[in-house]
């Protein structure tokens, strides 16, 4: 299983960008699909997790502002960030939790390389 981000870049202070993450492999089901991020110097923090059937939630740095959805068909995931501040730079990590083929119901955590954002002032 593998998970592969797109969508990062630099963008100005106000802007917005979305963040695009598709998992695949030899994929049985996928649950819970997240977003995290890690700014330089900083632990990984959770941005926002989606339930396979469509449950959200969000730190609150960024209620309001980011939005999480998914594509169950396309093993997809994306988080959709607007009004973006420079607090928000960081790498952005897709997170998935996947049941592969074969595995009956044990699940094992995936994450992607990560995406660079930066935001600008």
């Amino acid at each position: 299983v593998q998970l592969a981000e797109s969508g990062g870049g630099s963008v100005q202070a106000g802007g917005s960008l979305r963040l695009s993450c598709t998992a695949s492999g030899m994929i049985f089901k996928i649950n819970r699909m997240g977003w995290y991020r890690q700014a330089s110097g900083k632990q990984r923090e959770l941005v926002a997790v989606i339930t396979n059937t469509g449950s959200t939630a969000y730190a609150d740095p960024v209620k309001g502002r980011f939005t999480i959805d998914r594509d169950n068909a396309k093993n997809m995931v994306y988080l959709q960030m607007s009004s973006l501040k420079p607090e928000d730079t960081a790498v952005y990590y897709c997170n998935a939790d996947v049941i592969p083929m074969g595995w009956g119901q044990d699940h094992s955590d995936y994450w992607g390389q990560g995406t660079q954002v930066t935001v600008s002032s």
